[in-house]
């Protein structure tokens, strides 16, 4: 019999900085409902990849004075690292710089002028580049971005547009009807947002950069990077090129999961897309909220981002898997602190999973040596173990049909806290103390044992790593680790490995503190490149690509004078100065020189400051520029300041 298609995707990522954890989220959600269904017995196809193209890529590269291919080419590296080392189990990784990408995105646009739902116009409103987003006047929220709050600028040229406008009945039902988009929240927001005030035709074409795809019958012209983008889910499959076997196979897409700011694309834009090809949709569109850090959104634009490189080197990857599917609320916008990652690692992994496999399998190597045959009476104890036990998986699979990981994780750890509640109440120790009480400790402990493997069967979709240490623990053959196997009990016989635990007890405040020396290092080299202004390699300036003076006016330097500073506490690279920049009120500016100078020795400096980079919070503290330092060849720092006694706020040109 054939199996049963499960074919899910992550959004393809913007390669514009340091991947983070808020990267890993969708990803690592997708990975544990990919896996999760492999086992379930599907044929899984999973997707994901980096979408190269546009505008913010060729000016990141200018500046870097590289290739927009060379630039995204070391991001991509990093990614599909990354996804390695997060044991994510993708099918594919498409890049929209991939040959036979370009050339379907070529044939579908082409394809859609001929129809007719492609036409050529002038576009006049406003554009935001890090967003690649076209907006108008009355979508701006306070002159800004609605999706990033970021500013936007005035784009006036000759374009293609699609005609989103005709599929308004198509989308508004799409949404009004069903579960199409999830959640329910997510819905509201698209119909009263955008699609009930009135789709307008979209702008699929620009002229202003070229680094993207090009309009086959009109060069002169680039494909719109959503455009691009979102033909991805089926380009990868063959749609459009030579084969189109797996996208006859596959599509269409089970789940396409992504965080909320992009829904907008994909439950408007993509389906009008799929719509005007005759094509079928998705069969749900997954929003999920964001991770949060010090109160906003994790994210590379905004510099507070966290190294999930770092975490998983230090606490293992299946902390940063268990984070990401347990504690973060899925669906709705969750917190990261370093306090709730190392408390949740002691309470969760080290305490309910940790110990009780360490009890139990210590237990069964004292007593029996091997999972003993379950030999005595049963007590009323085991009722409530067994049934959670026995209906574990299918309340699982019930949980991840919405999808919801974290109520899927919910129902693992019930299971594994009344585990430990079971040792509790039977006293193994008690019944092992006398021949008579070891018939009836060999059912108590096959039963922990039970619930132990039935747990580490459905958690290698989740931690698998950790998974598989347990089963090795209790010594599971390979034919009872699947779900098949869990509709009986384990066998018995099988020898136990007491081994190394699976997670030691962390020192919450040891842990904490090197953390925050970690974040402290981090920000100081951050803090110190900035400065600096450029990387030093083999003794000399690393060269910088060419900018015009329009590029230089943008940077707004001026005299500060310091009136206060002060060391930033657990802090020990950082000082935090009051700076006198002329205005109504003095800035607060936090510098990583605090190994060069003491704090006493600021006060009353001629300082030069660059007054309008965007405040960044350092250590909780909101830094409102940055002042200008040398540094030479060892990376020792050395303030900048005017000369005489210019008074605080002139401007410096």
């Amino acid at each position: 019999m054939e199996k049963e298609k499960y074919y899910i995707t992550t959004p393809i990522y913007y390669p514009s900085g340091k991947w983070h954890i808020g990267t890993c989220y969708t990803t690592v959600v997708c990975d544990a409902l990919a896996r999760f269904n492999r086992l379930d017995g599907k044929d899984v196809f999973f997707l994901t990849g980096t979408d190269e193209h546009g505008q913010k890529i060729q000016r990141a590269a200018e500046a870097a004075g590289i290739t927009p291919k060379q630039y995204v080419d070391k991001l991509v590296d990093d990614l599909k690292r990354l996804w390695k080392r997060l044991d994510i189990t993708y099918d594919k990784f498409i890049r929209t710089t991939d040959e036979y990408h370009e050339k379907a995105v070529q044939k579908i646009f082409e394809k859609l002028y001929e129809k007719g739902d492609i036409y050529k116009s002038e576009y006049e409103g406003m554009y935001c580049v890090p967003c690649e987003s076209f907006w108008t006047k009355s979508q701006l929220v306070d002159g800004k971005c609605p999706d990033c709050g970021r500013e936007v600028q005035t784009a006036r040229e000759e374009s293609y547009f699609f005609r989103l406008s005709k599929y308004q009945d198509v989308i508004e039902k799409l949404l009004s009807e069903g579960d199409f988009l999830m959640p329910a929240s997510r819905r509201k927001e698209m119909l009263n947002n955008f699609v009930k005030p009135g789709l307008q035709d979209l702008c699929v074409s620009r002229t202003s950069f070229d680094w993207g795809v090009k309009v086959p019958f009109d060069g002169k012209h680039v494909i719109y990077v959503w455009l691009d983008a979102l033909f991805n889910y089926i380009t990868a499959l063959g749609y459009a090129g030579g084969d189109d076997e797996l996208f006859r196979k596959y599509w269409p897409a089970d789940v396409h999961m992504m965080a909320k700011e992009i829904v907008r694309f994909h439950s408007v834009i993509w389906p009008a897309f799929l719509t005007a090809l005759d094509l079928p949709l998705p069969k749900k569109v997954f929003g999920h909220g964001w991770i949060m850090f010090d109160g906003g959104k994790m994210s590379k634009s905004k510099g507070n981002v966290v190294d999930p490189f770092i975490l998983s080197d230090r606490y293992g990857v299946d902390t940063l898997r268990y984070y990401i599917l347990h504690i973060v609320p899925f669906g709705e916008d969750g917190e990261y602190s370093n306090e709730m990652l190392v408390r949740s690692y002691n309470s969760d992994l080290a305490n309910t999973l940790g110990n009780l496999v360490s009890r139990t399998t210590a237990m069964i190597d004292k007593y029996f040596g091997s999972v003993p045959a379950p030999a005595g009476d049963s007590g009323q104890e085991d009722g409530e173990l067994k049934a959670l036990t026995a209906n574990l998986l299918e309340k699982v699979r019930q949980e991840l049909k919405k999808p919801n990981v974290t109520t899927a994780m919910d129902a693992i750890w019930e299971v594994l806290h009344r585990a430990n509640k079971y040792i509790d109440e039977t006293a193994p120790w008690t019944l092992g103390a006398s021949e008579e009480g070891k018939v009836r400790l060999s059912s108590v402990l096959f039963n922990l044992a039970n619930a132990i493997r039935t747990c580490a069967v459905v958690l290698q979709a989740f931690l698998p790593e950790t998974a598989e240490k347990i089963l090795n623990k209790l010594g599971v053959p390979e034919g009872e680790r699947t779900f098949a196997s869990l509709e009986k009990p384990m066998s018995y016989g099988g020898r136990v490995d007491k081994g190394a635990h699976l997670f030691n007890r962390l020192d919450i405040e040891k842990e904490l503190k090197e953390l925050e020396k970690i974040a402290e290092d981090l920000a100081g080299e951050k803090d110190k490149k900035s400065a600096a202004g450029a990387e030093k390699a083999a003794g000399k300036p690393e060269e910088k690509a060419e900018i015009g003076i329009e590029d230089f006016d943008k940077v707004q330097l001026k005299v500060g004078v310091i009136l206060d500073c002060k060391k930033v506490e657990k802090a020990d690279k950082l000082l935090c100065s009051t700076v006198d920049l002329g205005e109504e009120k003095p800035r607060t500016i936090v510098s990583g020189i605090a190994k060069y100078y003491a704090p006493e020795d600021m006060v009353g400096r001629r300082v030069v400051v660059v007054s309008n980079l965007k405040p960044v919070k350092l250590r909780g503290i909101l830094s409102q520029g940055m002042l200008l330092c040398a540094s030479d060849q060892e990376g020792r720092l050395t303030l900048l300041k005017p000369d005489g006694d210019m008074p605080a706020g002139s401007d410096i040109s």
